[in-house]
């Protein structure tokens, strides 16, 4: 049996896998939590001190299907692209919401869309990657990789890089698929099912894997130029000892910000590795930031506010306790975080206090938002793709 002091704060976790080599494991749920009985909190009543508006929303069908997947709106060229679990991939325009094209891939997409290369780009549950083209969505290639992708793929300087829940790191030709690098990372017999996106900064490729290291990658041929090791297992059971960076590293100015599950938030400089701070605050949600401060969601579901350059707190907003949050993104003056119930959450960027609060999907929000410019992208649970936006105050 397990102990109650074997999690780190918050309540109900996703789904695990265990994976080595192509042998699987799996425990269906985990608590996180003091209690682990411990409800969500309800939320209180709010009278909503910002006029959030929406200005076009679209239905992409089964969504996430009741799947641990990682399905996420992403932005490029004035188009906002969006993969649902059963195959369909669809291109809006970003002002509007008018459809420009819908692809059915047949295929069961578990990770994307992704851009980079004039190109959309899907990671699936059968391990391969698929490439569409941006302005019609039509196919250019598929090509195999070693399992299944729970990333969204990237692409620069026309090499695609996705990576797979094994550890592999693969980078493919942009304009047909094929494989130039292929780089492998051990990880535990037991790990979180999220798995963090490989992120692109210049010639390098920064990634996270499960065993709490982060490595820097050469884009052009996938050597290693150098790894950290950001968290220690310990503990005596398999799960006291996880330390999955399963959140995306969040790139700004030379520095990359990582969280990992039952360990740190660390900030690593990107040209030679070396740890610059670090300091206890949990995440597998992820974090967002601006050019001031980082906003992270931690295993118990608060929102923080942390200094960039030296990890303190600013503030944090403890109202949303277990609602099983995603990562915090950044619109203006304000922060937003999805809940499990469908519900867009508005703080205030400067204290955290809540502004704000609509309902998107009532199947659930765990995609982090998407901000361009001055509009919030939500994709939700069951297929709801809303764009919303908060009218700027007038000025005498």
């Amino acid at each position: 049996m397990v102990s109650k002091q074997s999690f780190r704060p918050g309540l109900l976790a996703i789904v695990l896998a265990g994976l080595a080599l192509g042998a699987c494991s799996s425990i269906s749920d985990i608590f996180r939590g003091e209690d682990n009985l411990a409800p969500p909190a309800e939320l209180e009543k709010l009278n909503n001190a910002l006029d959030v508006r929406e200005r076009w929303s679209a239905d992409l069908g089964s969504g996430r299907d009741k799947q641990e997947v990682k399905l996420v709106p992403v932005s490029d060229g004035g188009l906002v692209f969006a993969a649902d679990r059963g195959g369909e991939v669809s291109a809006y325009d970003a002002a509007t919401g008018k459809r420009r094209w819908e692809v059915d891939t047949e295929l069961a997409i578990s990770g994307g869309p992704g851009t980079g290369a004039g190109l959309v780009l899907l990671g699936t549950s059968d391990a391969q990657v698929v490439a569409l083209d941006q302005t019609s969505g039509a196919e250019r290639w598929r090509a195999p990789v070693s399992s299944e992708v729970l990333s969204v793929p990237t692409a620069a300087a026309e090499v695609v890089v996705v990576r797979s829940i094994d550890g592999g790191v693969f980078g493919l030709r942009a304009d047909n698929g094929e494989r130039i690098w292929e780089y492998s990372h051990r990880v535990p017999a037991l790990t979180l099912r999220q798995t963090a996106s490989p992120v692109i900064d210049g010639a390098m490729v920064i990634c996270g894997f499960a065993s709490g290291k982060l490595v820097a990658l050469n884009l052009a041929d996938g050597k290693l130029i150098w790894e950290v090791s950001l968290a220690s297992p310990h503990g005596r059971s398999e799960l006291e000892r996880m330390v999955d960076i399963a959140g995306d590293p969040l790139v700004r100015d030379g520095v990359a910000y990582v969280t990992t599950y039952q360990a740190d938030l660390s900030a690593v400089d990107v040209k030679t590795g070396v740890v610059l701070w670090r300091r206890e605050l949990s995440s597998y949600a992820g974090l967002g930031g601006d050019w001031r401060e980082l906003y992270v969601t931690d295993v118990a579901d608060h929102v923080w506010a942390i200094n960039p350059r030296n990890g303190s707190s600013s503030w944090r907003q403890e109202k949303l306790h277990g609602r099983k949050l995603t990562a915090p993104a950044v619109i203006g003056d304000y922060v937003v975080v999805g809940d499990f119930e469908g519900y867009l959450h508005w703080l205030a960027r400067d204290d955290g206090h809540m502004l704000a609060r609509v309902r998107v999907d009532r199947a659930g929000i765990s995609a982090t938002p998407l901000v361009v410019d001055d509009s919030v992208y939500v994709y939700g649970n069951g297929g709801e793709l809303v764009a919303l936006s908060v009218p700027a105050p007038k000025t005498d």
